[in-house]
């Protein structure tokens, strides 16, 4: 019977799948490492979110709109556009297939449409134009908003893995890697993985309980209705249902503070 993997390689697979930095140099986990990621796809999000906020924090100062385009940029650069690919594959495929076999052949072709296009424009005017909201009101608060925001969705995102099956075959899948379900402790890792952020941003800016219940209710109801019409099209998940799942409640929280803010 073949070992599973420790956490240490999970972890670390988890941070050369999602990112862009050197990680392979130090370690290079085994193969099934990588099929148990899932669960700490939110830790990945405490370092992508620090170094965006770092940077949106620190530039605020001198130039708010420059600040918000260099945060996202690079968020970008460092995860290389994963999610954001994830996203176009899946306005392109949503968007132009009508059957769960045309869905699933879009969103697997390289090629980027129109839906993909203006998909990832309206994408990134309404996180741009959110993040710049928040930091005209507080650098510091939308610093911490952007930390507590992304290992919270990538949670969300995770557990759609867990709520469908994989949409199509193993040999078809464009990272030859389907996931696999997380265990109950595994399940409670992701949650402590994804809350742990949110607490952070509960302690230092002290939201009302209505506010809370609001922040953390928008992102899981769109998750779930996402969940939801992806499963009635295609009857699973794919790599890129992820990545758009993760981006879009991503968005969700920014959208809902500016409106609670």
């Amino acid at each position: 019977m073949q070992k599973s993997p420790n956490i240490f390689s999970r972890i670390w697979a988890a941070f050369i799948f999602l990112t862009r930095l050197p990680f392979w140099r130090l370690y290079q986990p085994p193969k099934e490492a990588y099929e148990s990621v899932t669960e700490h796809w939110p830790l990945v999000g405490w370092l992508t979110s620090v170094i965006m906020a770092a940077v949106l924090y620190f530039i605020a100062p001198y130039n708010l709109l420059i600040a918000v385009v260099a945060a996202i940029a690079i968020r970008i650069l460092v995860t290389g556009a994963l999610h954001e690919d994830g996203l176009a594959d899946f306005f392109d495929g949503f968007g132009g297939g009508h059957s769960r076999e045309k869905i699933l052949a879009i969103m697997k072709d390289s090629h980027i449409g129109t839906y993909g296009v203006l998909g990832l424009i309206i994408y990134i005017m309404f996180l741009a134009v959110s993040l710049f909201t928040l930091a005209s009101l507080n650098p510091k608060f939308a610093a911490f908003s952007i930390v507590m925001a992304d290992p919270f969705a990538k949670m969300l995102a995770a557990q759609t893995v867990m709520a469908m099956p994989y949409a199509r075959k193993e040999e078809e899948s464009k990272a030859i890697n389907i996931y696999r379900r997380a265990k109950f402790p595994q399940f409670i890792l992701l949650i402590v993985e994804g809350l742990v952020p949110l607490g952070l941003f509960i302690w230092l800016f002290s939201p009302s309980p209505a506010d809370i219940l609001i922040l953390i209710a928008v992102p899981a109801i769109l998750c779930t209705l996402l969940n939801l019409f992806i499963y009635r099209k295609i009857k699973g998940y794919t790599g890129d249902c992820n990545g758009a799942i993760f981006l879009l409640t991503e968005l969700s929280i920014y959208i809902t503070l500016v409106f609670l803010a």
